[in-house]
């Protein structure tokens, strides 16, 4: 019994010892690591990653502007039936003028008679103004960071169609005027700043600024014609469509000007502010490329081997949870009639 003892100890010590130091005795940890199971997914590169913070933007829509100049320096000579010509003050005895002083200067000579009707500047406010609509197609890029500040640029090509000047005073004794531009193309290029101030769900507010140059076109005498920078303030609503697609609506306000330089005498000052109402889209790059397995069904953010892809058959109008899928999220059982079956299927 008591030689028993010394073998039993000996046996306890040696499993203990098996199992502290198991390579001892061969033994092999045969346990299978989790990356056989899980694979390390390959993001979106460097370029991509930048890349996706630029968005495209195009827009359409209405503009109303309101075209008006003051003749200070000048008088109005006004014959029965003929067009109203302008003078220099200082040249009141003269007998030329101008007919045109708006996209260029054409001289006039000034027939004096009897039933003429002249006004000038001295005595009173005279100029005049004129309403014209807009068309404009406005393409922008932009850089959002932070999640909220914008900075970028853009171009704008606008049809403007003209009327007839109306007098801002004497309507009932001077003509109108009628410049011979009844239409002309105004391009615009422009520095965009703006930032995002509220949100609501999938409801952004966004506040920005255009700053930039633009073209009267053709019709307009460059010789004659100075121009200066335009600003234009709005303030746009825009609804979050997916995670890279937006609709919007901009209204804002511009303010613009140019000068009508005219030899020996003061230059013209020609206002044309105008109220836009713009309607458009934006498209932001997105960071995964699209799935390149036309079979694939996968509707969120998925990986072939260790490449992620984001599906190829979720719509670009729809809002896109990476997690999971959302081209159905209403189940049919909560749609049109169904709502008041007990059993909708």
């Amino acid at each position: 019994m008591k030689a028993a003892l010394p073998k039993r100890f000996s046996a306890i010590i040696a499993l203990a010892f098996c199992l502290v130091c198991p390579q001892v005795f061969g033994q092999q940890d045969n346990s299978i690591p989790l990356d056989h199971f899980y694979v390390d997914r390959q993001g979106p590169s460097f370029f991509r990653k930048v890349l996706s913070k630029v968005t495209f933007g195009l827009s359409t829509g209405y503009g109303l502007t309101t075209f008006k100049h003051s003749l200070d320096g000048y008088g109005i000579q006004q014959n029965p039936g003929e067009r109203p010509i302008i003078f220099p003050i200082g040249d009141a005895a003269s007998t030329s003028g101008y007919s045109n002083w708006f996209n260029r200067v054409d001289s006039a000579v000034i027939n004096i008679l009897p039933t003429s009707f002249r006004a000038s500047s001295d005595t009173a406010d005279i100029g005049f103004r004129n309403k014209a609509f807009n068309i404009p197609l406005k393409a922008t890029l932009h850089v959002e960071f932070l999640d909220r500040y914008r900075i970028g640029g853009g171009y704008s090509f606008e049809y403007v169609n003209l009327r007839s000047f109306v007098p801002t005073k004497y309507d009932e004794s001077i003509n109108l005027f009628k410049p011979d531009v009844p239409s002309f193309f105004l391009k615009k290029y422009f520095f965009m700043l703006g930032a995002s101030v509220y949100r609501y769900y999938e409801y952004l507010l966004v506040v920005d600024a255009n700053i930039g140059g633009y073209s009267l076109g053709k019709k307009f005498d460059k010789e004659v014609i100075n121009k200066g920078v335009y600003f234009n303030l709005g303030v746009a609503v825009e609804r979050e469509m997916s995670e890279y697609f937006r609709v919007f609506v901009r209204p804002s306000y511009e303010f613009k000007n140019f000068k009508t330089s005219i030899e020996g005498a003061d230059a013209i000052k020609h206002k044309f502010n105008a109220f836009y109402v713009n309607v458009g889209v934006t498209y932001r790059i997105p960071e995964l490329r699209r799935c390149f397995l036309k079979t694939c069904n996968i509707q969120i953010n998925h990986a072939h081997g260790n490449r992620e892809y984001r599906s190829r058959v979720h719509p670009i109008h729809k809002k896109q949870n990476p997690h999971y899928g959302e081209n159905h999220p209403t189940l049919i059982k909560y749609k049109g009639r169904n709502k008041k079956k007990l059993n909708p299927y």
